[in-house]
């Protein structure tokens, strides 16, 4: 054999263990395929664990709301959520809020009776974190809101625990606080993003005091919130209803009982008195 056909079989024998070591021509070899695979696989899962959800739910608030009470709720009350059929001559305004919400809804629309549909979330509007997962629900009520007014708080600074016997499981002592002050202004923040997408004119309004003896309440803890709250408020141009500073001047006359959060019929009309007039102060402009 020459040189010539010497070299021409040693080509043709590197390329045949060339294609036996490959899957296919152009192709490279199963086990390169199978470690890119295994990579692209290690990328995925790890790109689905480093991406978090735009909302993290509020794990302290939704044990704490599966210990609250039906009687907190205060959802078996008929008039507060009879919600009037939409007249389109009157604007449309909406409550949202607590058991102290539901307490002066009734008083609310029948002084504005004349000027304004008055609706109201049909629940209990518990705390912030369940706001922000009911948000949207509630604001399909009606097409268009002209005016809304809104607040969360007494259900954010109430500390719960499973042993508690009182009412609610509220112990101040030993419970889990339901939202952070952190987490309180975050929800805030998130709820009037939404609130604003809506073109309402808004009315934050201030959580209502905390009286001494409240078994899973803080005395103070509204105060701090109440600042959060407006801080934020105020950078957003919001309407402000301080119906804490409103309530004080007719406390303990208009409690329920002492250390009770709630008020009586003439309290809740009281404090209806002062949401009407900041109502009315926004639909005259």
């Amino acid at each position: 054999m020459n040189c010539k056909s010497f070299s021409t079989v040693l080509l043709l024998a590197l390329l045949l263990l060339n294609f036996k070591g490959s899957s296919a021509i152009g192709q490279p070899p199963q086990s390169e395929t199978r470690t890119q695979s295994r990579a692209i696989s290690d990328f995925d899962a790890h790109s689905k664990t480093e991406t978090q959800p735009e909302y993290e739910p509020n794990t302290s608030a939704a044990k704490n709301a599966e210990l609250a009470s039906q009687e907190e709720l205060f959802e078996n009350l008929r008039g507060p959520f009879e919600n009037p059929k939409d007249n389109p001559e009157r604007p449309n305004v909406l409550l949202i809020g607590d058991s102290i919400s539901i307490g002066y809804t009734p008083y609310v629309r029948q002084a504005l009776a004349a000027k304004a549909d008055v609706f109201r979330i049909p629940s209990n509007g518990k705390d912030s974190s369940w706001g922000i997962k009911k948000l949207d629900k509630w604001l399909k009520l009606e097409s268009q809101w002209d005016v809304i007014h809104f607040n969360w708080g007494l259900w954010d600074i109430c500390y719960r625990h499973p042993d508690s016997k009182v009412q609610g499981r509220r112990d101040k002592i030993n419970g889990t606080l339901t939202t952070t002050p952190e987490n309180y202004q975050t929800n805030l923040e998130a709820i009037v993003t939404r609130l604003k997408q809506t073109k309402a004119r808004l009315i934050w309004c201030a959580t209502t005091p905390v009286p001494e003896h409240e078994a899973g309440r803080k005395l103070g803890d509204e105060i701090k919130y109440n600042q959060l709250a407006a801080e934020i408020m105020n950078a957003n141009e919001i309407t402000i209803n301080d119906l804490h500073t409103h309530t004080l001047q007719r406390l303990p006359e208009i409690a329920t009982k002492q250390g009770d959060v709630h008020f009586t019929k003439a309290g809740s009309k009281y404090l209806a008195d002062q949401v009407v007039q900041e109502i009315k102060n926004l639909l005259a402009k």
